[in-house]
């Protein structure tokens, strides 16, 4: 009985310190902003078509609340202390990923907001001179916040924003819940 104990407790030990070392490896390195002074921040494109799934009655109305969290999102994020002394470019719209001129451009994949207002993404920091990915943070799940639709699309993107400032160079974020 006091080996089975003792044989439970050293496989125990083994998991947590091996769980603790893979999200040790799990953590990147911030992105190197030193020759950066020209990003574009790209647009969260939440899929369109779920406007009846979000309880909208049409598609225009559901648009209309995708445009208004990334216009706050990009807003935001080109305001942080992340992006200070730099030019800030934004998408205008999903289709808009003109990164000309620039040298850094941070762009979103499988992206889905989900029936429980919940946000899933990915993010990229892409070197738009080499077309080089330098950095970036593995899909995630943002969420569980007790908020409206709209509200919860919001915070969801102030994660994001928080997550995306310290990629670059681990800048400082404020919490905002």
């Amino acid at each position: 009985m006091k080996r089975a104990v003792l044989i439970a407790l050293l496989l125990l030990c083994v998991a947590v310190s091996g769980s603790l070392i893979a999200k040790e490896k799990e953590k990147a390195n911030p992105v190197n902003m030193k020759d950066i002074s020209r990003v574009f921040v790209g647009w969260v494109d939440i899929n369109p078509e779920d406007y009846h799934m979000q309880g909208y009655s049409t598609k225009q109305e559901w648009l209309d609340v995708i445009s208004g969290a990334n216009d706050t999102f990009q807003k935001s994020l080109a305001s942080s202390k992340a992006l200070s002394g730099r030019t800030v470019t934004t998408a205008k719209n999903r289709d808009d990923a003109n990164t000309a001129g620039n040298d850094l451009s941070i762009k979103f994949s499988d992206v889905q907001f989900d029936k429980k207002y919940r946000l899933h993404l990915a993010v990229h920091f892409m070197d738009v001179k080499t077309n080089t990915e330098v950095g970036s943070i593995p899909a995630k799940t943002y969420g569980a916040h007790l908020c409206s639709l709209s509200g919860c699309m919001d915070k969801e993107l102030e994660e994001v924003n928080r997550e995306v400032q310290k990629e670059l160079a681990g800048a400082p974020t404020e919490e905002t819940h």
